[in-house]
């Protein structure tokens, strides 16, 4: 007699094989059996007509505020992720010493950085911590719905480490990088799933500089990872700009070689001209491994983008003199002043401001590349689904359009802006990054940028449209979806014990139905700590998700079970 048996469903086991027809047979949280099931079970699920497939793992997500107070990590468990990997990009909560103004500090970096309200995490974080170790066990301690693991976050380090110094990106002396190394040793020793840090000037701080540690040089640097390869164990992430593409992967791969350790990094390009450089990568991190180098590239399913709104971080007039004193009035207030006939003829008439900073200036003065995200949200508009082409076409100017567009569904409607790498207005590229050999899905950065994103729901539109609704260019097998989103993402991060439906792995499952699997068109709530404000984006189509055999969302809703837990890494993390 088994725990659980699932029935009858079309088995997707992230292998990439084939799918088939079959049951799986679960015991003590781990999969007993696939194939053929006769024996009976304490509870059995139906999954007639539905995929069943494992639960998807998120390689790139900023809960690490959020996972200290919310079992469910939400919109993660809702679009079927059953394990996420927090800590990205630098920046994190521990290190931290036991002083209110240090721990502001951190907060602000992630506030500025990542776009989580700090009201919400001011309230909502119940610092029990100061060293990685007890923020380790403190997340441990706390029952949750899903699986969690934690990097080693360069800034909180070299904040702890370097006080003032380590936030105005001094050079680190030989002794703060061994006080540095120590810690980051402490926290893979007590189970971090690896070390990450941030070198890209995208990730600025409210005072208008880049967050500590950007400007590390290769000595830090390299000081640093040298504790992977003493202890044997974690990954090495970085978000980097590539300003010199060739310098920077040459000090990526010398530190993987010498440390035989794998370097997890974000690909992504700007505009058209930038490609050429991410072919070149994409070739080096080949001809890396052919010296024994592990050089991953993180790509996400989408370009860059942000979503505008009127109740979001942005919108197209945050920059015009006659929206600002809107902009501080509560949402029901500033709608309505929004409709008056007057306010509106002032914003839109008034001539938009050029701003040097190329993201700000996007945002003001990008009609061409921006569009409207109806009830069914297209991620792939084409040139003449852009704003620019709409309003010509409706013979009104591209301000105006855009306005009366944010004032449709009661003032919620949102615009799609793909920052980056949408030149040629469709995916080929992305798509041409997301299946090179090499590379693992990711930069879902779930839990973060809240005033302008929901891509925890990339695993759901990666079945709904790149498998089965895509009209503009190739699709994706469904076998191969599955895999990038399973088994290649626990690989890439060192979990061998999941992303499979094979006998021994751990038992965390979605049941699917594809015909109804769907992507809600996003919303701004106020449910964080504090009111805080979230863009959240929610699904349907999944019946069943399981985590350690345990069901622990029914229909998109949670049924109360917390099986899940932190998970401590160990030696040989990060196999791809």
């Amino acid at each position: 007699m088994y725990d659980l048996v699932i029935r009858n469903g079309q088995i997707v086991d992230g292998t990439g094989r084939k799918a088939f027809s079959g049951s799986i047979a679960i015991q003590d949280g781990v999969i007993a059996a696939v194939g053929d099931i006769e024996e009976g079970a304490d509870r059995v699920i139906d999954a007639g007509g539905c995929l069943v497939t494992p639960g998807w793992v998120d390689t790139h997500s900023h809960m690490d505020g959020q996972a200290t107070w919310d079992p469910y990590c939400s919109p993660a468990s809702v679009h079927g992720i059953t394990t996420l990997v927090m800590g990205n990009c630098g920046v994190g909560f521990a290190p931290c010493k036991p002083d209110a103004g240090e721990r502001q500090r951190m907060i602000e970096v992630m506030e500025d950085v990542e776009d989580i309200p700090g009201a919400a995490l001011s309230e909502g974080i119940d610092w029990q911590w100061e060293s990685f170790p007890e923020y380790l066990d403190f997340l441990e301690g706390m029952p949750r719905a899903i699986d969690i693991g934690a990097q080693v976050p360069h800034c909180a380090v070299r904040t702890y480490v370097m006080g003032e110094r380590g936030v105005n990106n001094e050079a680190a002396s030989e002794e703060d990088v061994a006080r540095m190394a120590a810690i980051v040793r402490e926290g893979l020793q007590a189970g971090a799933v690896g070390f990450t840090t941030s070198r890209t000037q995208l990730h600025m701080t409210r005072n208008g500089e880049v967050m500590p540690g950007t400007y590390a040089d290769a000595s830090e640097l390299l000081g640093i990872g040298r504790v992977l390869g003493e202890t044997g164990r974690g990954i090495y992430g970085l978000v980097s700009d590539f300003a010199d593409w060739r310098q920077e992967m040459d000090w990526m791969k010398q530190l993987s070689i010498e440390n035989q350790c794998q370097v997890n990094f974000v690909l992504f390009y700007r505009s058209e001209a930038d490609w050429p450089r991410v072919l070149q990568q994409l070739q080096y991190v080949k001809d890396a491994q052919a010296e024994g180098a592990r050089l991953i590239p993180h790509v996400g399913a989408r370009p860059v983008n942000i979503l505008m709104s009127w109740e979001g971080t942005v919108n197209p007039f945050m920059f015009h003199q006659s929206f600002a004193p809107l902009a501080e009035l509560d949402p029901a207030t500033r709608l309505s002043k929004l409709r008056d006939p007057a306010v509106r003829r002032a914003i839109v008439e008034e001539v938009p401001p050029h701003l040097d900073h190329e993201i700000m200036d996007r945002i003001a003065n990008g009609f061409d590349n921006l569009y409207v995200l109806g009830d069914l949200p297209d991620y792939e508009p084409g040139e003449q689904d852009s704003i620019a082409q709409r309003a010509r076409q409706a013979g009104v100017s591209p301000a105006e359009f855009a306005y009366d567009a944010l004032l449709e569904n009661d003032g919620k409607r949102m615009l799609y802006c793909p920052l980056f790498g949408y030149d040629r207005r469709n995916l080929d590229r992305q798509i041409e990054m997301l299946t090179d050999e090499s590379s693992v899905i990711s930069l879902a950065d779930t839990g973060a940028h809240c005033g302008v994103l929901s891509d925890a729901s990339i695993p759901t539109w990666l079945l709904t449209y790149l498998v089965r609704d895509r009209r503009r260019g190739p699709r994706l097998e469904l076998e191969t979806a599955v895999r990038m989103h399973t088994r290649d993402t626990a690989r890439c991060m060192g979990l061998n014990d999941r992303g499979t439906l094979e006998p021994g792995m751990k038992a965390d499952i979605n049941v699917i139905d594809l015909e109804t699997l769907g992507v809600d068109s996003p919303q701004v709530v106020y449910d964080l700590p504090a009111g805080g404000r979230r863009v959240f984006q929610g699904a349907t189509g999944y019946r069943f998700t399981l985590v350690s055999g345990q069901v622990v969302m029914e229909n998109g809703v949670p049924t109360g079970a917390l099986p899940g837990r932190l998970v401590r890494a160990g030696a040989q993390a990060g196999l791809h």
